[in-house]
């Protein structure tokens, strides 16, 4: 095969890749089927109408960015709280909520159901939506 179509082949592919990574980050998506995440488990009360559960690690700079944006938006709704744990101290956890990558946000209603999931730094506006959903605002 001619190198110069190996070469567009491969430039397109990774377009294509970069493109759909872009439009899928940080988006929240209902996340139903991975159960219940009580106050014991991460060692802080849940939120009296939801919680923002945001999984981080140490050389995560997202996550920082990611911390910015849930406590922001945690002051702005009542009854909402935020939660950052290190994903590498609650590998059991990890592995039960399926968390692959850093920093992941979960949103749970007031009883800690998993409703929502975000990959990557969350947009503030999709959460408040999500949370007005939630919450039956």
């Amino acid at each position: 095969m001619n190198p110069i179509y190996t070469l567009i082949a491969v430039i397109v592919l990774a377009s294509a890749f970069g493109f759909w990574r872009k439009q899928t980050e940080g988006k929240t998506r209902v996340d139903a089927g991975h159960g219940v995440v009580t106050a014991r488990e991460l060692g802080h009360p849940l939120g009296k109408r939801a919680t923002l559960l945001q999984f981080s690690s140490a050389f995560c700079s997202p996550c920082r960015t990611t911390k910015v944006v849930l406590s922001k938006t945690a002051t702005a709704v009542e009854g909402v709280v935020h939660i950052e744990i290190d994903a590498e101290s609650h590998l059991e956890l990890v592995r039960r909520l399926d968390i692959r990558k850093t920093p992941t946000t979960l949103v749970l209603d007031a009883h800690g159901v998993v409703t929502n999931r975000a990959v990557g730094v969350p947009r503030q506006e999709e959460l408040l939506a999500v949370l007005a959903s939630a919450m039956g605002v």
